[in-house]
């Protein structure tokens, strides 16, 4: 059915057996909702809004099988809703309508509130997204949309303007630990039927490997319960051995375009930044295997090298740029193997962010309106005679040409005020641009 709840009454439907197990575990209530207790615990936002029936659009947003679509369930079930669904796949405007004028009946016959839920919003496009807003804004329907995706990013700014937002997280080892025990012993629900004898470590291989996907979890659970053979005592043993079978491999958690994608990249710069060639390894290698455009991820060591390395070693910005080509000329799977070369390298060289500052520093004085006239000696030659003929005193100064004078400086003003953004550090080879720097600016204070 497209709706999972059309009136109060079904609140009390019985699971249908023919279901999979992760289906009919559905929470009831939000005591049963696994994890997202930073949102849900007593007191919380999100739960005085349910508790008091006090909200009117919602996105959830987070990894698959974090409980997405089950909170917006929880929610019918708690407020007494109406429950009307659709798929950002599927759907179109057309249907769009029909839901909403099937609410608006609703209300006026009956005074009940129907709740939109609407699955991978974000597939939705411009259009089809603005016909939700009016409805909304006339409390015609309560939205909660849901997605794996970032809404701030891949939401019209409309909606997400007119909702409030929450990130639901991969749900801790243990509370999915929680869920297949309790799946395991209600007999109406779950499979409390079938004697089973789970090993702890068999249930927590289970609850790791799913990668905080609760759906995935109860699916491995019901396929090792369900085909294992019971003993003489007419007992399922669930072992570890049965488990590792059950759930072949961890599935990296990765989406291209999605929050998983900006965490590990970022992950990844922050462990070159912080000198960890281990970690950066790591989070290079999951990308890698997720499938990650390595050319993004070299980019990104090529901008690394000058905002985080720079004038420590300004040989990590050669590297990175050869590391980039290099991948273009090798291709996968040899390619990696520059990519690894210049993560190296870039997260044991020595670290300095200076010129990145300073330009910061200078950035921050031109957008504040802090514009400097240009001094009349550095001019081009024609400007210069113009301003000498205006009268303007420094007009006469004459510009020195640094080459024609010993070691190749002479102390003169190029910036008014003399300002000064750029404070080398004392990493690698930066300590020497700082003595030269030193010497220059005591020429300039002297002279």
């Amino acid at each position: 059915m497209s709706d999972l709840f059309t009136t109060p009454a079904a609140l009390t439907h019985k699971p249908n057996p023919s279901e999979p197990l992760a289906a009919r575990m559905r929470p009831r209530s939000l005591d049963e909702v696994a994890g997202q207790q930073h949102i849900l615990a007593a007191g919380k936002l999100l739960r005085r809004a349910i508790e008091s029936d006090r909200f009117t659009s919602l996105i959830f947003y987070g990894p698959p099988g974090t409980g997405k679509t089950t909170l917006a369930s929880v929610i019918a079930r708690s407020t007494g809703s109406r429950f009307e669904s659709l798929n950002g796949v599927e759907s179109n405007v057309a249907e769009i309508r029909a839901k909403i004028d099937q609410a608006r009946t609703w209300r006026e016959l009956r005074g009940e509130t129907t709740i939109l839920f609407i699955d991978e919003i974000h597939r939705f496009n411009k259009a089809q997204q603005d016909v939700l807003l009016p409805h909304i804004e006339r409390g015609v329907v309560r939205f909660i949309g849901a997605t794996t995706h970032n809404p701030y990013f891949h939401v019209n700014s409309p909606l997400v303007s007119r909702s409030q937002i929450f990130q639901l997280e991969a749900v801790p080892v243990d509370d999915v630990i929680l869920v297949m025990e309790r799946a395991l012993a209600d007999a109406e629900r779950g499979l409390g039927a079938i004697p089973t004898a789970a090993s702890p470590d068999a249930l927590r291989h289970l609850a790791e490997k799913s990668d905080g996907d609760v759906r995935k979890a109860l699916t491995a659970l019901e396929l090792s319960t369900l085909t294992t053979p019971p003993d003489e005592d007419g007992v399922v043993q669930l072992t570890l051995e049965v488990a590792e079978e059950s759930i072949q491999r961890k599935a990296v958690v990765y989406d291209a375009d999605g929050d998983a994608h900006y965490d590990t990249i970022s992950a990844f710069i922050k462990s070159i930044r912080g000198s960890d060639p281990d970690a950066a390894l790591y989070w290079l290698a999951k990308m890698l295997h997720a499938g990650e455009d390595p050319r993004f991820i070299s980019r990104r060591l090529v901008i690394a090298a000058s905002e985080d390395i720079g004038l420590a070693d300004s040989a990590a910005l050669r590297v990175a740029l050869d590391a980039h080509h290099a991948f273009e000329f090798l291709g996968m799977p040899e390619g990696r193997i520059p990519l690894a070369h210049a993560t190296v390298y870039l997260a044991t060289a020595p670290k300095s962010n200076s010129a990145y500052a300073a330009l910061g520093k200078a950035m921050t004085d031109v957008e504040g309106g802090r514009t400097l006239a240009v001094p009349p000696h550095l001019r081009t030659p024609t400007r210069k005679k113009l301003a000498a003929a205006s009268g303007e005193p420094e007009a006469a100064m004459k510009y020195l040409y640094s080459h024609d004078f010993e070691g190749a400086y002479v102390p003169q003003a190029y910036l008014p005020e003399g300002r000064i953004y750029y404070q080398p550090g004392d990493q690698g080879m930066e300590k020497r641009i700082r003595e030269r720097l030193d010497f220059w600016r005591s020429r300039m204070k002297t002279e």
